[in-house]
């Protein structure tokens, strides 16, 4: 069993480059797979290991500059979920592409999971996911806002034509762990909106947290490792993933006619083109090659 640590944490880092060696040092000694991006605003990413591995490497995260009240989450993998270990250096660590938004400055009302129930059924509250679309298609709260955005960096224009149906709201928004939030929150209270409020530690510590027969929560959550969906009790999903366009589907879409491993699936199969498809046929085919040699290694997990 592999433990998985999800986290981030808002700090500032004036050479997240001088940080990069010895955090990649202590994770390969200790057989931590996954990513985590480092900027000078802070740190993001999901890990995996035994339970020494991840122990060493949050006291070592914890020992940086202004993480001392480091936060993550933690859930189990019968299978590794990354199969290397990466550590990025990125201009944001999670990209909005606002540099005005500052979640050290302030972000929303945290709302811990056992109250969010409550606040998402008051009449005077307007409940929007900022994930992905592709996240949101395989689960969500009821009743819960959908821009419809392909990526976070498309909220700000989102919200610039929306924000005319949130009038006299209060606004609570919700992400996977709680990282896209600190940001969109402070920009809302930027924009000008007063009463904003977020789910704390995400879908992920609500599903935790929150007994099933008293969920409001409705399908899986999406997760950016091999498990690909979790949900109540953080139990892997159903889900696998479309290599072609990264995209989770069910194993019963695995038969429809627009797929065919590593090439397409129902949702990307017009999305591509001939050349693309020869391109990932290839891919696939050299993918299995090195799998039957006992070399083959997942990555950008």
């Amino acid at each position: 069993m592999y433990t998985v640590a999800a986290l981030y944490h808002f700090t500032r880092f004036d050479d997240p480059a001088g940080l990069k060696g010895p955090l990649l040092d202590l994770c390969k000694s200790g057989g931590v797979m996954g990513t985590l991006l480092l900027a000078k605003e802070g740190v993001n990413g999901t890990i995996a290991g035994t339970r020494e591995g991840i122990d060493a490497v949050l006291a070592h995260l914890r020992a940086l500059p202004g993480c001392a009240d480091l936060e993550w989450k933690e859930s189990t993998a019968t299978l590794p979920p990354f199969h290397r270990m990466k550590v990025r250096l990125k201009k944001e660590i999670v990209t909005m592409g606002q540099p005005d938004v500052d979640p050290v400055a302030r972000v929303g009302n945290y709302v811990d999971p056992a109250d969010w129930n409550d606040l998402i059924s008051a009449p005077d509250v307007a409940v929007i996911d900022t994930r992905n679309d592709y996240e949101v298609a395989i689960g969500t709260f009821k009743g819960a806002v959908d821009p419809e955005t392909k990526s976070f960096g498309e909220f700000p224009e989102w919200w610039e034509k929306n924000k005319h149906r949130f009038h006299n709201k209060r606004v609570a928004m919700f992400c996977t762990g709680g990282i896209r939030c600190e940001k969109s929150t402070n920009y809302l209270m930027g924009q000008g909106v007063e009463d904003v409020y977020h789910l704390k530690g995400g879908i992920l510590k609500y599903l935790e947290e929150v007994p099933q027969k008293d969920s409001k929560w409705d399908g899986e959550c999406f997760v950016f490792d091999a498990r690909v969906s979790v949900g109540h009790g953080l139990q892997e999903g159903p889900h696998i993933l479309c290599h072609a366009c990264r995209r989770p589907i069910v194993p019963e879409d695995r038969v429809h006619p627009a797929f065919e491993q590593g090439v397409s699936c129902h949702q990307c199969i017009d999305e591509t083109t001939d050349a693309d498809k020869a391109r990932f046929r290839e891919r696939q085919k050299q993918m299995q090659l090195a799998k039957e040699r006992g070399t083959h290694h997942i990555g950008g997990l």
